[in-house]
């Protein structure tokens, strides 16, 4: 299982219909499912990002693959980071030499 966490903002067409955006939001939940992704969460946000979501999937491409299907709808650009679980990151760290 990977997570991704992506930084959102709204392009201007997803700003004008910014009232649909819990609408969107659902629907790009359910369409996740398709792509074998759980948006584990989503946040409403102030400041540099308007919205912040947890993604949760078996494969990296399924997540770029679900990112690309939300990009072509037009409502928002995204930054996406790959996160880390502490177990997670104590397998990275063991192979350290």
């Amino acid at each position: 299982m990977v997570t991704y966490i992506s930084l959102l903002n709204f392009t201007d067409k997803g700003i004008q219909g910014v009232k649909e955006s819990p609408k969107r939001a659902a629907a790009a939940k359910e369409a996740g499912k398709k792509f074998g992704v759980n948006m584990r969460e989503i946040y409403w946000t102030l400041g540099d990002h308007d919205l912040v979501c947890v993604l949760e999937a078996d494969s990296e491409a399924a997540i770029t693959a679900f990112s690309l299907a939300v990009a072509q709808q037009g409502n928002v650009r995204s930054k996406s980071m790959r996160a880390f679980t502490a177990s997670e990151m104590e397998a990275v760290i063991g192979k350290l030499p």
